[in-house]
């Protein structure tokens, strides 16, 4: 089992930057494949973005190519999102997820495990 811990988040203005963490417990965390959703009010879960276990491997919503860039370090048992040139539209919880297989990215129900979400507000 895999416990997953959101950090980073905050209130920042449009153009600014943030980098989210996102902590794993357990020795089995290169196992994972990790992803990035996030859920504004009154909607559903989107995929923002992913990463293969050995990080080699990335993929993005089309909404935040060039914007954020996903990354890991087995070594910390951590998955980071870095997020550029935020936008208004990009308020939102954050939640990172872990998964087993390095498919069916985008479906949040194709997730294992969850973390409780960190707070992302951007203001215009």
């Amino acid at each position: 089992q895999v416990q997953l811990v959101e950090s980073g988040g905050g209130l920042v203005q449009a153009g600014d930057s943030l980098r989210l963490s996102c902590a794993a417990s357990g020795r089995t965390f290169s196992s994972y494949a990790m992803g990035w959703f996030h859920q504004a009010p009154g909607k559903e879960r989107e995929f923002v973005a992913a990463i293969s276990r050995s990080g080699d491997s990335t993929y993005y919503a089309d909404s935040v190519k060039g914007r954020f860039t996903i990354s890991r370090d087995n070594a910390k048992n951590t998955v980071y999102l870095q997020m550029n040139s935020l936008k208004p539209e990009d308020t939102a919880v954050y939640y990172c997820g872990a998964k087993t297989r390095w498919s069916n990215l985008i479906s949040r129900y194709q997730y294992d495990y969850w973390g409780q979400g960190t707070q992302v507000t951007v203001s215009s």
